[in-house]
């Protein structure tokens, strides 16, 4: 799924000093017991990592027979956190359910300004069950950009230190008490400048979130 990614990464770290600075995750994305082993296995080798701090069942695939081993690679040191993902919103019912069932330390789904269905039951229910959350399509695919294409920030994104409209959509996304992390996906150096630089300075309050929306939904 991720191409040479994993191996790119493994190289780099090679040169990294402070590998304890880093959290590193990854996902088991196939069928079977034996297959999911080998591939986490694989994943490990390339990155060059003795242990993985977080490892995730991707898109709910084959997840009942994933689970006990992650448990179990958890229990033996193997990995620190397990997971579950969905970049599907038809499947939000389902790890709706396995969220109130199962015990996990993380989980990952859609959330953005533009997509906000999550706020109603998943981001609760994590933060109820104590569950980290990755957010991933923070910008809706593309279309957020579309939205705002060839308008300028309007001034009072200053006081919540917004640069860009990146920044402005990142922004919303981690002012939510729910929220753990956003995982945007660019393979464009200065998109990944933008977007860690969203990470940075204040975040908008309840009342400036509502703004936002407000903002957004005369566009």
């Amino acid at each position: 799924m991720y191409g040479n990614a994993e191996e790119v990464v493994g190289d780099l770290l090679k040169n990294t000093r402070n590998k304890n600075a880093l959290f590193a995750a990854t996902k088991v994305w196939t069928y079977g017991r034996q297959a999911g082993i080998d591939q986490m296995q694989r994943s490990m080798q390339r990155m060059g990592l003795p242990m993985m701090d977080l490892m995730q069942i991707h898109n709910l695939r084959d997840w009942k027979v994933h689970l006990p081993t992650l448990r179990q690679w958890k229990a033996e040191g193997k990995i620190r956190y397990i997971g579950i993902t969905t970049s599907h919103g038809r499947s939000h019912a389902d790890l709706e359910q396995i969220m109130r069932n199962e015990a996990l330390d993380f989980v990952q789904f859609t959330y953005n300004i533009g997509n906000r269905t999550v706020e109603e039951n998943l981001l609760p229910l994590a933060a109820d069950r104590g569950m980290a959350t990755l957010i991933n399509r923070p910008y809706q695919r593309g279309a957020l950009f579309k939205k705002v294409k060839g308008k300028s920030l309007p001034e009072w994104t200053k006081e919540f230190d917004c640069r860009s409209w990146g920044n402005f959509f990142l922004k919303f996304i981690l002012s939510h008490p729910a929220v753990t992390c956003i995982i945007p996906a660019t393979s464009k150096v200065h998109h990944m400048q933008d977007n860690m630089a969203g990470g940075f300075g204040k975040l908008p309050t309840p009342e400036m979130r509502r703004r936002m929306l407000s903002y957004m939904e005369l566009l």
